[in-house]
């Protein structure tokens, strides 16, 4: 084993003797006073040190494209599909886990291992679908920050979309703060949009008994519930969370030994399983009110009508009317929260893909920048052309777009999971190699399905000549078969790439800590993820 350590010796990352390439390598030269250190010791007071990265990832799980989602789910069918909500949850947790684990355990994380392990011309196709994700997920923060103001302040909703432009410069004050600082942010935030659903709850009054039903007795009745359980299932696990999670973990300082490793994941999962709870208790509340709402016996025909068609600004309206003005503000304050943390993630994630895949560093103003134009302008062209039902449908494409683009993300986080070369001892078992591999078929057949079946319906309704149905079918069945081909390759292709940081064993972290002093071998949180700057990395040297 070698050591690889900065200038003064001290050490950082354990290295294999194989491949001594650090072109890559996470590392730094000093550490911080304001780095998060995890204790070298067994407590339960180490799960304080953790937290923080779930309430960030948790954000997508709440954010106004699934709120749409929930608001539609409990119009139409009341409490019926809230334990696709709990299936989900459940599904997301594993997942997302996965990813956590993937960055603590190798010090890289997922777009990172995508450059290091794909040849240039696929890694980069992998980093356009990553970035045409994000800029997707921005859409729905977008518009439903506009909504928000529109619903606080009356302003309208193209005005509202040039002014979320200014949330670059709320970001830009927050990124000197350090990760730390902003993650106590997003849990405020959280914490608000949670407060603000239960306020809800206590105007609409749900029934108890039927809620608990929809949790716990799967049904779907209807013609258009499969397909609205499908819309939940695939807007639960977003594409950038996954690069986002494996990176937000290695802010952390973590003894590098199969101890504080294993410590390292544990706390992670109860953490994430925390944050998620929460955003999953917020789905429930949306769907609850939103079914309480629309089957009361005391609404109007055009209440009754807006049930029908529920979007973000409808429901709004319809609040308004049915529990009163407190209860509409109480939701504009929930989705400004909601899109204004949803921006936050969705930027950082965006600065870890382009890092990761490219060793790009862009300035964050600059990125910042290059992202939200890239949302604002069709969300603004839609907004003063179409209205509030054209940013509501707006939405709803954005949401496709995710769903579309998740393989490229989750088989490569399922594929380096499962490897023993990137994870040594670490690697998933056997079990729940398969299980995981079950969840993340289900969702990639679930998404696959919604979009072939969305695009044949769109084929059979449309009102164009038979001629051009044709050709937009060949075009579209093309486009599908390269698709398909695309994950077939990520599954299929033998991972070659091994990780070169590796948990000391017991006996080699006592060696170790024998030769370096009394204190514990640490591996440094990335400079890049502590200061959410993304600086040049330097040079580090080789101590055998």
């Amino acid at each position: 084993m070698a050591i690889t350590g900065s200038g003064s010796g001290q050490p950082q990352f354990i290295s294999s003797t194989g491949n001594r390439s650090f072109s890559n390598a996470p590392l730094i030269e000093n550490s911080d006073t304001n780095q998060v250190v995890v204790p070298d010791r067994r407590s339960w007071k180490n799960l304080f040190a953790y937290m923080g990265p779930g309430f960030l990832v948790s954000i997508a799980y709440i954010d106004p494209g699934n709120f749409e989602t929930d608001l539609q789910a409990g119009a139409q069918y009341k409490y019926e599909l809230l334990w696709i909500i709990l299936v989900a949850s459940c599904a997301a947790l594993v997942i997302q886990s996965m990813a956590a684990n993937l960055g603590v355990v190798t010090g890289k994380h997922l777009a990172e291992h995508c450059r290091t392990e794909y040849p240039r011309v696929p890694n980069f196709i992998l980093w356009i679908i990553a970035e045409i994700a994000i800029v997707a997920c921005d859409i729905p923060e977008v518009i439903g920050t506009a909504f928000a103001l529109n619903m606080l302040f009356n302003i309208p909703v193209w005005i509202g979309v040039l002014l979320t432009g200014l949330s670059t410069l709320i970001l830009l004050a927050l990124q000197q703060y350090g990760v730390r600082k902003l993650e106590f942010l997003i849990a405020f935030l959280v914490f608000t949009i949670a407060a603000c659903f239960v306020a809800e709850l206590g105007y609409a009054k749900p029934d108890a008994k039927e809620v608990t039903k929809g949790l716990f007795v799967p049904e779907l009745k209807g013609n258009g519930a499969t397909g609205l359980a499908i819309s939940l299932l695939g807007a639960m696990v977003m594409p950038h969370n996954l690069f986002l999670h494996s990176a937000l973990v290695l802010s952390r300082k973590i003894p590098r030994s199969v101890r504080g490793i294993k410590e390292a994941c544990s706390f992670y999962m109860i953490e994430s399983a925390f944050a998620l709870s929460v955003a999953f208790l917020i789905n429930v509340c949306v769907i609850s009110v939103s079914g309480a709402v629309c089957n009361s016996s005391n609404l109007n025909a055009e209440d009754q009508a807006s049930c029908q068609n529920l979007d973000l600004n409808e429901a709004s309206f319809l609040l308004r009317n049915v529990l009163g003005k407190w209860s509409s503000k109480l939701f504009g304050i929930a989705l400004l929260a909601s899109g204004q943390s949803s921006t936050i993630t969705g930027t950082y994630a965006g600065q870890y893909v382009m890092q990761g895949f490219l060793d790009l560093r862009l300035e964050p103003w600059i990125r910042n920048m290059l992202t939200r134009c890239l949302a604002i302008v069709p969300s603004l062209i839609v907004a003063v052309i179409g209205g509030s039902a054209g940013a509501g449908k707006l939405i709803i494409i954005a949401s496709m777009i995710l769903s579309f683009e998740l393989p490229f993300a989750l088989v490569p986080l399922l594929k380096f999971a499962s490897c023993k070369t990137k994870m040594g001892a670490h690697v998933n078992s056997t079990m729940i190699s398969v299980v995981t591999w079950i969840i993340g078929t289900l969702i990639m057949a679930i998404n696959i399905y919604y979009l072939m079946t969305g695009f044949i319906k769109l084929l059979l309704h449309s009102h164009i000549e038979i001629v051009a149905k044709v050709f937009l079918g060949m075009i579209g069945f093309s486009g599908m078969a390269i698709y398909l081909a695309g994950i077939a390759y990520l599954v299929l292709r033998k991972n070659t790439e091994a990780t070169h940081l590796l948990a000391l064993t017991a006996s080699e972290n006592q060696q170790m800590t024998n030769e370096q002093g009394n204190g514990p071998i640490y591996s440094l949180p990335r400079e890049d993820i502590v200061s959410m700057q993304l600086p040049q990395r330097s040079t580090p040297a080789d101590v055998d």
